[in-house]
């Protein structure tokens, strides 16, 4: 997928079309285990890439030649429902997607996604449903341009608007991630701060005072 200033994306979708794909499928929990976000896309549909003894299912669209290298994915409804594990987020970006079409996404997923800039659009049903039409009747990829600017999702037959916050589209158009966007506003957090310590000096620094008590006492013992 390439991008213009963070307002059009332009990629190739791989069509994806099961209801209710929950993060436990999307990222299944023994490749939780380490101690940082690396290392996830092997793991990523795990159990649909491949069988019971590690061989790949041949049948699943990301196995398939055609489909090495896509970066988009229409799925179906509810994607990304379940926990909420943001190890699903990243899995999907370390395999090398950018964004996913759907009708509707888990709410904490959806949250999770937008947040480590991962594009997702909502569009209706029956958008979602013209999209798949087309994606069924290639041999390989739907070529799909995402704007974020104007909110629209066209491929070379159909387009349709999406769901985005002004807060998200913000994020996306500016290049931030969620850290970034906070930090827009950082005057305001310091004079927040200011204002409340003044009204309550005793919770300045409480963090950092219990800590060196908690240490002063293990020193004595």
């Amino acid at each position: 997928m390439s991008a213009d200033h963070h307002t059009i994306v332009h990629g190739q979708a791989a069509l994806l079309d099961i209801a209710n794909l929950d993060t436990d499928q999307i990222m299944p929990k023994q490749f939780l285990r380490g101690i940082d976000k690396s290392g996830l896309a092997p793991g990523l549909f795990y159990d649909l890439r491949f069988d019971g003894e590690g061989l790949p299912r041949p049948d699943f669209v990301l196995n398939q030649a055609a489909f090495q290298g896509v970066d988009v994915l229409i799925a179906g409804s509810n994607y990304g429902c379940g926990s909420s594990r943001e190890h699903a987020v990243w899995g999907m970006q370390q395999y090398g997607f950018r964004a996913v079409v759907a009708s509707s996404f888990g709410e904490i997923f959806y949250s999770n996604a937008l947040n480590n800039r991962l594009l997702l659009a909502m569009v209706s049903e029956a958008d979602v449903q013209a999209f798949k039409a087309q994606a069924a009747q290639l041999q390989g990829p739907l070529a799909i341009t995402i704007d974020v600017q104007q909110r629209m999702v066209r491929s070379a037959g159909h387009s349709a608007q999406f769901v985005l916050s002004d807060r998200h589209q913000s994020m996306f158009l500016q290049g931030q991630d969620v850290i970034g966007a906070s930090l827009a506003y950082a005057d305001q957090i310091q004079a927040f701060a200011q204002r409340h310590w003044s009204a309550q000096p005793w919770v300045k620094d409480v963090a950092l005072r219990t800590r060196a008590r908690l240490q002063a006492q293990r020193a004595q013992g």
